[in-house]
Order: structure tokens, then C-alpha cells, then sequence
């Protein structure tokens, strides 16, 4: 059975620990070196890139997020093992792990470290599709002439690459599809490479719970159960037709998804439609600190996902879930596109002050759409509003100082609450 050396790169026939530097970090399969489509994962990605930009924080769990009244953005797998999880309270967060460091999310930080990562996926094929700062499909079908070495061994030399001259780790997944390889990354982690050949898929798919299929959020998954689906097999033994005419579309996708099948092609120019990002709390509150403090949070991780790929927004979405499941959706038109964190928090806020209800809510997002570059961004002041051209631009001034002079040199009041 084909094997690969995580740690040297060798191939070799299948075995526990590889035959030219005894390292047990080996992957094998029957189809290693046939497989093109992967995604790559970074392991708890802020957290490590603060874990490397500080020493000493190494052996010391890392919790990436707002104050005592914010919530997790992500942490280090040391607080994982103790509980910790993204989007959870903070307060409940450091009663689980009350040793743990907390860190303010740096988003200018973490997207000039995406870039660094962006270009070394580059150096492997031009057909990377980004999924956020810390994730990317790679397709590296018929790279293998170019390289002098098949797809697997590529990917095992770009996170190896990551982990000596970035000092960052991270998952991949290989298969035959987008829908797959993104399940792969996330068998291991961290540190992982994982496979799902051809031959396997129907078997390895069958006993997984349906919430394994991207896109199965709770409110469709609370619609399968009610159907009796609850795994793969289960979701099988539907026609294709009745599952259609019970969920429209999705019904399709999912007939098609359950089977393994997924012809959407990795695109390097993939049209964003949107970006946008939510947190669902613990316990559903009114507090209006609260829910103004997840919102600036929300707007920062939107503005960093935008301006990493360069692009602005003409429309902020609201987003609110009452206690009783229930949706509120607003949205406004800009008089001209943002990527400005300000901006979009801003815009969010009026949003919310305009709808009037006092909650309690158990969701919030914001959203950013009708997407397009960014050259024509912020560059008119409102008449309703003048300083938000000044606003905007000392916001394009901090991030430049802090790329030169790191991600400390200037901190927003705002983001220390």
C-alpha cells in the first residue's frame, strides 16, 4: 500500500514508521498518490499565531476573544481539552479553564499571516479557493509533471513548510472532491492528513450522522429528523424525486452529497457573494452591552475577511434570532461600498436600534454583500454623517502603522471592553 513520510517526505510501501528516518508521522492508502482535491485547515489559528508571536505562552491555554462579557473567537487545544469551545461565554469559558491567557482578536495580524500562507499554497497551483483567513481548497490535478512529485507529497511539504518557516500547523484532507477533502481535514486535527479514496466513499459515508454534510444547519437538520433521517444510510433509502419534493433543492444536494457526488470545481476566481459572520449565545439575552459588544466583534471579522481579499461591500445584513426561533432580517444599501470595521458596526448598530424589539435574542450577525473590489471603497464622506470619511481613513492608517510596527502599536478603546 502506498505510504508517505510526513516528516521527510519519503514514500514507501505501507508501514508504521518510515524506513528512512524512522518517523511515525506517516499516511498510507490505496489511493494516495491518484488523489488531486484537497483542503487545508489551520489548527487553531489564532490562538497559534499568537502562541508564535509570544514563547511564552507555548505549554499555556490560549483563549482568543473579548472581555469577561464577550465570547471565545477560537483557542489553543489545550483549553479544547478542558472544555473550551468558539462562540462560547467567556465567563463560562474561564470557569472552565481559569488559567487560561485571554487575548484580543489582532485581525490585521492574522490576515498578513493568511497572505503568507496564500502565497506558499500559490507556489503549488493557481486553482486555491479561500475559504476564510485559515482555510482553502487547493485543486493540484495534473501538477505532478510540474513538481516532480504527485499531490500528497506537495501538501505534506506545504505544511511542513508552514510549520519551519512560520511556525504554524495545519490539517489536510485529500480525496476526489471539494465536499469530501473539506470532511478529510477534519479527522485528524491537529497536525492531520487524512483520505478518502473512491472505493471507500459510500462505506466511510453511511454511518455518519447527516450534520456531517456541509451546509446542515440545525434548522435543516431539525427537518431531517422529522423525516426519520438522521444518518447518511438513512438519507439513501429517499428517491431522489421525494426528497426533492419534501426539501425543494436542497433535496437534490442532498441525494447527491450522500452518495459522495460533488462536481463543483475548486475556482481560484470563484465569485463572494457574501461575507458574513453570527454568534449563537449559550443562554438567549436583552442585554444591549452585550449584543453591542458581539456586534463590533462581528464587524471586525467581516472588515479582516474583506480586506484580505480585497473587497467591499455595498450592503450590511442584520441578523437576529429571537428565543422562540423566529428571524429578523434587516438589510441597507451604502451610498458607497465599506470594508471598514467602523463602518459596517455602524451601520449594524442603527440597524439594530431600528427594530425595536428587546429580545431575548439567541442569535446575532451581520453581513456584508453585493461584493466588488475595493479601489472605489470609502472614499466619499456621508452628508449625514462627515467624520465617517475621517473615520475611514484613520482605519486604513492604523492598519498600515500596524503592519509595520506590529499588531500592538495601536489599540482600538473599543476592542479592550
Amino acid at each position: 500500500m502506498p505510504a508517505l513520510c510526513r516528516d521527510c517526505l519519503t514514500p514507501f510501501d505501507a508501514g508504521s514508521r518510515c524506513p528512512a528516518c524512522r518517523s511515525p508521522r506517516v499516511v498510507s492508502h490505496p489511493e494516495l498518490f491518484s488523489l488531486s482535491i484537497a483542503h487545508m485547515d489551520c489548527d487553531a489559528f489564532y490562538a497559534s499565531v499568537e502562541k508564535r508571536e509570544n514563547l511564552d505562552l507555548a505549554d499555556k491555554p490560549v483563549i482568543v476573544g473579548g472581555g469577561r462579557r464577550g465570547v471565545v473567537s477560537t483557542c489553543c487545544y489545550i483549553a479544547r481539552i478542558q472544555g473550551v469551545r468558539s462562540a462560547m461565554p467567556m465567563f463560562q469559558a474561564l470557569k472552565l479553564c481559569p488559567q487560561a491567557v485571554v487575548i484580543k482578536p489582532r485581525g490585521a495580524l492574522y490576515a498578513q499571516v493568511s497572505r503568507d500562507i496564500r502565497a506558499m499554497m500559490q507556489e503549488l497551483s493557481p486553482a486555491i479557493e479561500p475559504l476564510s483567513l485559515d482555510e482553502a481548497f487547493i485543486d493540484l490535478t495534473g501538477t505532478e509533471k510540474l513538481h516532480g512529485a504527485p499531490p500528497a507529497v506537495m501538501l505534506a511539504r506545504l505544511v511542513r513548510r508552514m510549520e519551519t518557516e512560520l511556525g504554524l500547523s495545519g490539517s489536510v484532507g485529500l480525496s476526489h472532491n471539494k465536499f469530501l477533502a473539506k470532511i478529510a481535514s477534519d479527522l485528524d486535527k491537529p497536525r492531520g492528513f487524512s483520505v478518502i479514496g473512491r472505493a471507500e466513499t459510500m462505506a466511510f459515508l453511511a454511518p455518519k450522522p447527516v450534520r456531517l454534510i456541509w451546509g446542515v444547519g440545525a434548522s435543516t437538520q431539525g427537518a431531517l429528523d422529522r423525516a426519520g433521517i438522521r444518518t447518511i444510510a438513512d438519507l439513501r433509502r429517499w428517491e431522489r424525486a421525494d426528497l426533492e419534493h419534501r426539501f425543494g433543492s436542497t433535496g437534490a444536494r442532498l441525494w447527491h452529497l450522500a452518495r459522495g457526488e460533488d462536481r463543483r470545481r475548486v475556482s481560484a476566481n470563484a465569485p463572494i457573494k457574501s461575507i458574513s459572520h453570527e454568534t449563537t449565545f449559550f443562554n438567549d439575552t436583552s442585554d444591549a452591552d452585550i449584543l453591542d459588544g458581539h456586534m463590533w466583534r462581528l464587524a471586525e471579522k467581516i472588515s479582516d475577511r474583506a480586506k484580505a481579499r480585497d473587497l467591499a461591500g455595498r450592503v450590511v445584513v442584520l441578523k437576529l434570532k429571537r428565543a422562540n426561533h423566529s428571524l429578523i432580517t434587516r438589510r441597507i444599501s451604502l451610498h458607497d461600498p465599506t470594508q471598514m470595521a467602523d463602518r459596517i458596526y455602524r451601520t449594524g448598530r442603527d440597524l439594530f436600534l431600528a427594530v425595536g424589539d428587546a429580545g431575548p435574542y439567541r442569535l446575532i450577525g451581520l453581513g456584508l454583500s453585493d461584493l466588488g473590489p475595493a479601489s472605489q471603497a470609502d472614499r466619499s464622506d456621508d452628508l449625514l454623517e462627515p467624520d465617517a470619511g475621517k473615520r475611514a481613513r484613520a482605519e486604513r492608517a492604523t492598519d498600515a502603522i500596524r503592519r509595520k510596527f506590529g499588531p500592538d502599536a495601536i489599540i482600538k478603546g473599543r476592542a479592550l471592553r
